[in-house]
């Protein structure tokens, strides 16, 4: 394994340039969105929990013929937090944007899974966001700086068999849609990126073996295998959109002049989300959803 590049301390001439904070950046979207912005000319530094991981970012960073700053955060530790976070600081002076992009997947339903592990799902996908935006935001009042946070459509519109992600996914849309205009009056920029089904490793990272959680699933069997087989379908049948295709609203969020608080990647996902805004009973939704679980 190559000993990652120790990041060179700030000097006059390169102290202006404007520093973003990436986090999950080994696959999918934080990779793709790590090599975007240090290709817009963004100081990027690329976090992720397990630096050993890091290769296919190298790769495509070279590939790129960009530079990209590689260090380890992991974003349920408060200490590992604070260490990534002042190290940008020592090493740059400057902090001008975060993006909230690690998460973690997650399938289940309740009565089939403990309450502690629908914990472990909000302490990723829910308090590391946390974590990290505490972290960070003394340095971007700074800067007038931008906090972005990678969401999903599952944190407009509830999903089957997803309830502790999307349950996750809520709640960061709702924290920061209630800091987003706090967080402006002091000159910093709150944005959510909403994607939808992206053809990256995220769903093998879940985990499962598939075929024994049906196995396991009791009276819940034949629905969970009626969710499966339309969610696997999305991504074999190539409706599923890039990573490079959804990091384009990450940069969206990051340049833009006035960026949207809700930005979604892609006309799918606008439609999925739009059908959330005007569905004042819920009874549109509970009608889409129910057929994804109906044998």
């Amino acid at each position: 394994m190559s000993t990652l590049p120790t990041a060179p301390a700030a000097t006059t001439a390169d102290a202006s340039l404007r520093t973003v904070l990436i986090t999950g950046t080994s696959s999918g979207i934080g990779l793709a969105a790590a090599v975007a912005a240090a290709r817009a000319g963004w100081r990027t530094v690329a976090t992720l929990r397990d630096t050993g991981r890091a290769d296919a970012l190298r790769e495509a960073a070279a590939e790129a013929g960009v530079e990209i700053d590689i260090r380890r955060l992991d974003v349920v530790d408060e200490e590992s937090v604070t260490a990534a976070v002042e190290g940008v600081i020592a090493d740059y002076g400057r902090l001008d944007a975060v993006v909230n992009n690690a998460g973690a997947g997650h399938l289940g339903t309740l009565e089939l899974e403990s309450v502690v592990d629908v914990r472990e799902v909000m302490e990723v996908n829910f308090f590391g966001v946390l974590n990290v935006s505490k972290a960070a935001l003394p340095h971007l009042r700074a800067t007038g700086g931008r906090l972005i946070t990678v969401t999903s459509v599952g944190g407009v519109i509830g999903q089957p068999f997803n309830e502790a992600y999307c349950a996750a996914k809520f709640a960061v849309e709702g924290y920061m849609e209630s800091l987003a205009p706090v967080a402006s009056t002091l000159g910093v920029s709150v944005s959510v990126v909403e994607p939808g089904a992206v053809a990256t490793e995220f769903v093998n990272n879940i985990g499962l073996d598939l075929d024994a959680r049906i196995a396991a699933a009791g009276p819940y069997a034949d629905a969970l295998r009626t969710y499966i087989d339309r969610t696997v379908s999305q991504f074999t049948e190539g409706s599923a959109q890039t990573p490079a295709g959804a990091a384009e609203a990450v940069m969206e969020a990051l340049t833009a002049d006035r960026p949207a608080f809700r930005i979604q990647t892609s006309q799918w996902a606008r439609d999925f989300t739009g059908a959330k805004l005007t569905d004042l009973d819920g009874a549109a939704v509970l009608g889409m959803t129910g057929t994804w679980v109906a044998a």
